[in-house]
Parts: structure tokens; C-alpha cells; sequence
């Protein structure tokens, strides 16, 4: 029988990043030689076994929390040493902290014992510089061995790696046997009342890096934020450093600084992902937004090849240090292109980065970079000419899927069966209704050609977008997912259609529609949007892509509902948010389980989830920004506001937002009514509409 290689469970482990270096270690602390444990740098695993023992034998764990934005603390009991009470009297506490090019632990040993305390304190290492995928796929790595230098110090070399490990005061085995496994030791002895503090550090060396780490400092604006709501400033706190762990540079521009995608397995930039996170944070400046847009630039295609999916001004999809290898049907080039959004989603951020304020001297340098997006959507986004953007891997070995939703079996009729490509995603024909709409004000605005070509190109996709995408569905009118093949519907309801709401593709009426099946408990009965609906045959709760419910695609077509009026809907996908990320410690991972919320009371997890991740803990900032209703666009000299908080959300406020680059403040009181205080005296608010009451009408049927 062929062994099947399975993903390993990462969502009990305790994990800590400050990119590009992360941890995932079991709840006790330990980083054991199986499954994902071990410390990563960017797409290499760099330590895969830290095991601290007291005699050789193992504390009992009993707590765990966060040590800072980018540590971790682990309490435990060494109750065989010590005084023979019910009481122990040996603790042991581990902190673990994440740095830029390495990571620290300091082991304290406390005793309140009547007698002194005599112990020997070891850390088991080891070390395989497996790559990420290999990890991911859940295949076996060898470790290497090591070489020993100087006093406590072992290393390991490989591929131009260098990882180094030094306990400050240890000895090392690393003879023999103990050569794939060195060991440090610690002989100590505890005063009464006292305790002893050891310290061991890793670093890497990497020269072939292609992700490093940020300079200091967040890079935004630290808002001061106080809700009724609880939840939501918990949730904004955590997110908040764990998006301050999360940020990169490349080597050679470290002033441009985005977000990697999340920990452990897309700890790199990544065009879809890096765009929304960074679209998400512009309430607290422009800078993350300017940096994304600056980096994605300098790699945009200029050229064809089929290899790597490049096209002259298509925006990449991710970036590695090698070849992303899974196995013979997924192999993935350093660059890759496979992505039919991050092009259109490019244009967006650099669209909404303008309305809150980038500095005209920006966006200039960016402008010929946006004419080569609309030249890619014009030139090579519609392959076979139908008027819509569509996408097919034509390699055999790249992503099948392209769209946000790209493992193989996401596309599906709302009987099971998988569409055959090439694919017509819904959402994607919204992306591109925006792009052109977006980037036809922006050349207008800089005195650019063009403009009136990508209104009537938006004019015409809207068109044909209604006469292709609608069908009945079981509550009524919807947008299919896709286009097959053939051209067919691909008649389930997944909440792919969400993003359609605030693109302009949709008419008001159409809107409504939207937000009422969006509203169903098909659709909205867990804890949050689920990526598709119950009703169909290809649902499962932890299905990836079909059933489960990812916290960015709740919090977007949240965001979308709420500025458009649909404010019960809305309310409903922010209580399930917020629900989930009680249940979640306020780290909202990467995605979770659709199941109802009464079967646990809680989410469940999805267990090979990324945790943090950028577009998951960005939503927390979107959340915010839709909860004060806050909507500037500077160009044209107004700010929106459109407050979701009130009666139901409760008051909400935050301090330090940056429109226009001026810290302002928004302020909603309980019966919904907003104040923004210290807006330039150049912009003006143009509207404070009163709450408003969901307008979710159904469309007739067919």
C-alpha cells in the first residue's frame, strides 16, 4: 500500500513570528521532532527539535500566554524535585521570543523549597533545513549534524544557510551518537526561595534571503480605541502585534515595507494577500500601502512565459527563495504569476491609497505601472475573447485555481461536480469592473489618456455580467460562482458574490439580493460568511474552500454590506467575527470550520490553518473602519460617514486614524450619530446619514 503523506495539525500549537523568522511549538513549550514544530526562517526550517528536560525528565505543563508582540511564555512543574508536599514547590518558566534573525528562550528555575535545590537542565536540539513544503506536505526530513565551536555553541551549515545555537554558560554534546541531536546542559543549584535563569539563542545567517526583516517600528499609526463592545478592542490589540510581527522588506529596498501572508507556510510576500492586508490598514496611513504597491511593481511581468504564468504587467503571486515543490501535480517556480486578481487588486489599493491621502509625488512614479495593469486586463486577461477575465493553468504543474478560492476542488456546481477550466470567477469580473472604473479616475486625475475607454470597458462588462452570471437559485435570483468551460453557470451560492457589493458591477436592486442570500442561515448560520452555502452538495465544514469560513472574506463582504446599508446583514457577519475571535484568543486564524454555531458553541478549528495571518488579522481593521463608517476620498476634498456602530454594535471611538496623513478622530455614539474631529481644514464632511435599516428586497424570480 502507498503511504499517504498527510498536512500536519498546527491549530493547538503556540507559535510566535517576527517575520521572517517563526515558531510552532505543543502547548508545553517544546518544539519536538514531528509534524510542524520547529523554529522557520522565511521557507526553511531551521530548527526542529528544542526539548527541555530537568533530570531528563519532562515538566508538566499548566500555562501558556503571550510574552510580548512577538513571544511566548510557558509555565510548568517539576513536581519529583522539591519538598514532598500537595503543593509543588519546582516551577519552570520558558519565554520564547521571536526575532528578525533568530529567536531566544530564557528558562528560569524558581524552587521555594526548604532545602537547596540540585538539578541538570538540558535542551535536546536538532536541526533538518527541511524546506516549507516539505514540512507542509508532511514528509519526513533527516536531521543534519552538527559541529560544535566554542563554548555552549553547536552549528549546522546547508544551501548557504548557517544556524547557530549558543547557551550562555552550557555545554554541548554533540559527540557520537549526540551529533544529530546536541545536547545543552546546565548544572544548577537553587537557593531556598531563589532561582536560576538560563539563556540560549539561535541565529541565522542567510545571504540568498529574499524576504528580510522590516526595519523598527510598526510602519502605522497606533490607534486609540474604546468600544462597548469589548471583543473588538481585544481583537484589534492582538491583531495589531501580530501584524507588527508579520512585516518584510526584500534586501535590497528595505524602506518598502509589506506584509507577509502568514505563519508557517506563507511567510513571504504574496501579491493577493499583501494587497488586501494592505488595503485593510489604510485607516492607519498610507506608508504599508505605498511600500506593498512599490514592491509588487518592480516585479511586475514584462514578458510571456508560460512557465511562471508572467504577462507583460500581471502582478505576481508569490515570491520564494526555490521551487515550491508539493509533489509531481503542484511545483510552483521561485516567481510565480498564477494569479488572475492581484493585478486588479494592485490598481485597487493604489485607487483607495489615493482617497485617503498618498501623496501625489507617490503615485506618479506608479502611474506608468498602472497603465501596464489596464494593458494586462485589456491584452491578456481575456484569453479567448468573450469579454471576461478568465483564467486556465496551462502547465499541468501550477495552481489549478486562481482566483482568492485556488485549491483544486473550489469550483463546483451546485450538484458537487468540479467545473472544467478555463474559469469565469464572479468576483474576479467585479475586481475588473472596479479596476477600470478606478483607474480611469486616477488617469483623469493625473492628466492621463485612456479614461473614457475604461468606463465604457466597465460599462459593457456590467452588461454582460447580467446576462451570463444570474440564475434561480433556491432562495431566489443569484450570482453563479463561475463560468465553466463551456460558458455555463456554475450554479452555487458561495460568498464569492459578497465581493461583488461596493464594485460597482451590481445595480442597487442587485445589491439588495446579494445581501439577502448572504443573510440566510445557509449562509451566515456559523460564525461568520461561509465560503459556500449548505444547500449545496459540495459543502463541508472543513472543506478549505467549500463550507468552512475564512475571517478576511467575512470581513469584506462585512465591510461591503455595511457601506452599502445592508446593516442588519452586516451586523450579523461582525457578531459571528467577533464570536470567533473570542473562541480563538483574538487570533484569528486563517479560516475555521462552517459548522452551525450550536453544535460546539464555538468554531472549530480548521487544523492546518495559518495562524497569524495578514488578511485575518487586518480584518479587525476593516471591521473597525466599517463599524465608525468612516469613508474619505481626498481628491475630492469630502469624508463619507456612515457609522455601522450604534443601537446593536454599541458606541465605538478610535483616535489616531490618518486621513490625509493628519490624525484624526471618529466618534459614534450609542444611537448611532458620528463626530470626526481635526479633519484638515481642506476636506469636508459631506454626509452623516442616520442609521439605516436593512433594505435587503429580493429580487423576482426569473
Amino acid at each position: 500500500m502507498t503511504e499517504r503523506h498527510l498536512q500536519p495539525l498546527l491549530h493547538d500549537l503556540a507559535g510566535v513570528v517576527h517575520a521572517p523568522t517563526s515558531a510552532l511549538g505543543d502547548a508545553a513549550g517544546q518544539l519536538r521532532p514531528h509534524g510542524v514544530q520547529g523554529v522557520f526562517h522565511a521557507d526553511a526550517r531551521v530548527l526542529s527539535r528544542a526539548e527541555l528536560r530537568l533530570d531528563d525528565r519532562e515538566p508538566e505543563a499548566i500555562g501558556r500566554g503571550a510574552a510580548g508582540p512577538h513571544g511566548a511564555r510557558f509555565v510548568a512543574l517539576a513536581r519529583w524535585l522539591g519538598d514532598p508536599t500537595p503543593d509543588p514547590t519546582v516551577r519552570v518558566e520558558r519565554t520564547r521570543q521571536a526575532a528578525a534573525r533568530g529567536l531566544t528562550e530564557e528558562i528560569v528555575v524558581t524552587s521555594t523549597a526548604a532545602e537547596p535545590l540540585r538539578t541538570t537542565v538540558t535542551v535536546d536540539l536538532a536541526c533538518d533545513l527541511a524546506p516549507i513544503e516539505q514540512v507542509k506536505s508532511g514528509r519526513a526530513a533527516v536531521p543534519l549534524k552538527a559541529k560544535t565551536g566554542g563554548p555552549g555553541r553547536v552549528q549546522w551549515t546547508a544551501d548557504g544557510l548557517v544556524v547557530t545555537v549558543t547557551g550562555d554558560g552550557a555545554t554541548v554534546d554533540a559527540a557520537g551518537e549526540r551529533a544529530a541531536g546536541p545536547r545543552l546542559s546546565w548544572p544548577v543549584t537553587v537557593a531556598p526561595g531563589t532561582c536560576v535563569t538560563l539563556r540560549w539563542q539561535l541565529t541565522v545567517t542567510d545571504p540568498r534571503a529574499v524576504v528580510t526583516a522590516a526595519p523598527p517600528g510598526a510602519g502605522w499609526a497606533e490607534p486609540q480605541v474604546d468600544a462597548d463592545d469589548r471583543r473588538l478592542l481585544r481583537l484589534l490589540d492582538r491583531s495589531l502585534a501580530d501584524l507588527r510581527g508579520l512585516r518584510l522588506t526584500e534586501p535590497a529596498h528595505p524602506e518598502d515595507v509589506f506584509l507577509g501572508a502568514g505563519v508557517p507556510w506563507f511567510l513571504t510576500l504574496f501579491g493577493r494577500d499583501s494587497l488586501w492586508a494592505a488595503r485593510m490598514m489604510l485607516p492607519l496611513g498610507t506608508e504599508l500601502a505605498a511600500g506593498t504597491l512599490r514592491v509588487l511593481a518592480r516585479r511586475q511581468g514584462t514578458t510571456i512565459d508560460p512557465a511562471t504564468g508572467e504577462q507583460p504587467g500581471k502582478i505576481l503571486h508569490e515570491l520564494r527563495r526555490h521551487e515550491f515543490t508539493l509533489d509531481d501535480r503542484l511545483r510552483l517556480p521561485p516567481v510565480y504569476y498564477g494569479t488572475v486578481d492581484a493585478t486588479m487588486l494592485w490598481v485597487g489599493l493604489l485607487h483607495d491609497a489615493w482617497r485617503w491621502g498618498l501623496p501625489a509625488d507617490q503615485i506618479e512614479p506608479l502611474l506608468p505601472h498602472l497603465e501596464a495593469a489596464l494593458r494586462w486586463l485589456d491584452e491578456h486577461a481575456d484569453a479567448d475573447g468573450d469579454g471576461f477575465v478568465e483564467y486556465v493553468d496551462s502547465t499541468g504543474h501550477g495552481l489549478a485555481n486562481q482566483g482568492w478560492k485556488d485549491s483544486g476542488d473550489a469550483v463546483r456546481f451546485r450538484d458537487g461536480r468540479l467545473a472544467a477550466p478555463p474559469i469565469v470567477l464572479a468576483e474576479v469580473q467585479g475586481y475588473a469592473y472596479q479596476a477600470a472604473t478606478n483607474g480611469a479616475d486616477l488617469l483623469d486625475a493625473f492628466g492621463r489618456p485612456g479614461a473614457d475607454r475604461w468606463r465604457d470597458y466597465a460599462g459593457r462588462l456590467a452588461e454582460r455580467f447580467r446576462a451570463a452570471f444570474w440564475v434561480d437559485g433556491r432562495h431566489g435570483p443569484q450570482p453563479a460562482l463561475a463560468l465553466d468551460r463551456d460558458k455555463r453557470p456554475v450554479d452555487s451560492l458561495t460568498s464569492n458574490v459578497g465581493h461583488l457589493l461596493g464594485t460597482g458591477l451590481l445595480s442597487d436592486a442587485e445589491s439588495n439580493q446579494v445581501a439577502a442570500l448572504l443573510s440566510t442561515d445557509a449562509m451566515a448560520g456559523g460564525f461568520g460568511l461561509r465560503t459556500m452555502s449548505t444547500d449545496d452538495a459540495g459543502f463541508s465544514p472543513l472543506s478549505y474552500h467549500c463550507g468552512s469560513i475564512w475571517a478576511h472574506d467575512t470581513a469584506i463582504v462585512l465591510a461591503g454590506l455595511a457601506r452599502s446599508g445592508h446593516r442588519a446583514a452586516a451586523l450579523l457577519l461582525a457578531d459571528g467575527l467577533l464570536s470567533a475571535a473570542e473562541a480563538f484568543d483574538y487570533r484569528l486564524p486563517e479560516l475555521y470550520g462552517g459548522d452551525d454555531r450550536e453544535m460546539l458553541g464555538r468554531p472549530v478549528p480548521y487544523p492546518a490553518a495559518c495562524r497569524p495571518q495578514a488578511w485575518s488579522a487586518a480584518a479587525a481593521v476593516l471591521l473597525l473602519q466599517a463599524g465608525l463608517g468612516v469613508y474619505p476620498d481626498v481628491p475630492n476634498s469630502r469624508v463619507e460617514l456612515r457609522p455601522l456602530a450604534g443601537a446593536e454594535l454599541g458606541a465605538l471611538s478610535a483616535a489616531n486614524l490618518r486621513i490625509a496623513g493628519a490624525p484624526v478622530t471618529v466618534t459614534v455614539d450609542h444611537t448611532g450619530h458620528p463626530t470626526l474631529t481635526n479633519l484638515p481644514r481642506t476636506l469636508h464632511v459631506t454626509a452623516i446619514p442616520t442609521p439605516r435599516t436593512s433594505s435587503e428586497t429580493p429580487l423576482p424570480r426569473p
